[in-house]
């Protein structure tokens, strides 16, 4: 008899809580699945007032959740997919892609204030926990102070709302899926301001041996999502890179088509190395390593070895 009840391993902050009830609706609601949310607290939930690189950035908010998975504790985890390492432990595999949210980086100032990068004035504090967002802003605005910062997503906008900062950078997925839309200042552009892999969508991790809930995943599965996303983790491979690092990649899809746009910053944002490419849908990964041989041809490796160089930003 097929499995009706499933357990479904999360982190305990609002927002993955929130996108993991998302997920155990979705599968109710199509399967008729029973989905129990079991909080797993990770090594990033439990430093999260230290710089994640003195505790080697890669997997911090996944590792519990990978070794419940491998346990047979639970059954699937949720995570943000640009919180997930390039390549996942032995036995683990992304089991769906659900169509994925707006990518796009965000600008949120103080509660009732209008704020956007053009217009914040110089010397205005600016908080981020993100490398590739310190190179960006400092490229974009090197008269802004950038200010080093931990925490989850509420967290982090009180400080903007206690007059601590000026205004924070964020994921909008995030944001949209709290329902805290009208808090967002500015959407930032992507030709520009590229986001990070992943940003925006949700991979639901399961162990590679169970063909069930695999199964069960199917209907979640959105194909031109999960394509963007390949796309943009072959680029990180293809780079030796890792989320603690200052590259951005969108993967953007169009009929059969997919374009993948990425870029290399230097923390100082002195040198942004850019490319981009098209191919076929069926192959997102091809296309991720060619865009990262552009990459490298252009200059990418000698920024990427200089590693992520400025303490306290470590993380998207």
């Amino acid at each position: 008899m097929a499995r009706v009840d499933l357990r479904l391993g999360t982190r305990g902050s609002l927002l993955a809580l929130t996108q993991s009830q998302w997920v155990a609706d979705r599968l109710a609601g199509e399967g008729g699945l029973r989905v129990h949310l079991r909080r797993i607290r990770t090594t990033g939930d439990i430093v999260g007032d230290r710089p994640l690189a003195e505790f080697g950035g890669k997997g911090l908010f996944t590792k519990e959740l990978d070794h419940a998975l491998l346990a047979g504790e639970v059954d699937l985890a949720v995570h943000s997919m640009k919180d997930l390492p390039a390549e996942l432990p032995e036995g683990l595999s992304i089991g769906a892609v659900p169509e994925r949210e707006d990518p796009r980086d965000v600008l949120i100032g103080a509660l009732g204030r209008e704020v956007s990068l053009q217009t914040l004035p110089e010397g205005a504090r600016v908080g981020t926990g993100s490398l590739r967002r310190v190179a960006l802003l400092r490229a974009l605005r090197p008269d802004l102070e950038v200010v080093a910062l931990r925490g989850n997503v509420d967290t982090r906008i009180e400080k903007v709302d206690e007059g601590e900062l000026d205004a924070v950078v964020l994921a909008a997925a995030g944001i949209r899926r709290l329902g805290w839309g009208e808090r967002i200042g500015e959407y930032l552009d992507p030709g520009s301001w590229v986001p990070a892999p992943g940003q925006g969508a949700l991979a639901v991790v399961v162990r590679s041996d169970d063909r069930e809930v695999a199964r069960s995943l199917a209907g979640l599965d959105h194909a031109p999502s999960r394509a963007q996303t390949e796309a943009e983790r072959e680029l990180l491979r293809g780079l030796g890179a890792d989320c603690r690092m200052p590259v951005a990649a969108l993967g953007l899809s169009f009929g059969g088509g997919l374009r993948l746009r990425a870029l290399v910053a230097s923390p100082d944002g002195r040198r942004l190395v850019r490319g981009e490419g098209t191919g076929n849908a069926s192959d997102p990964r091809e296309l991720g390593r060619r865009v990262a041989e552009l990459l490298l041809e252009r200059g990418a490796d000698v920024v990427l070895e200089r590693g992520p160089g400025i303490e306290g930003w470590e993380r998207e």
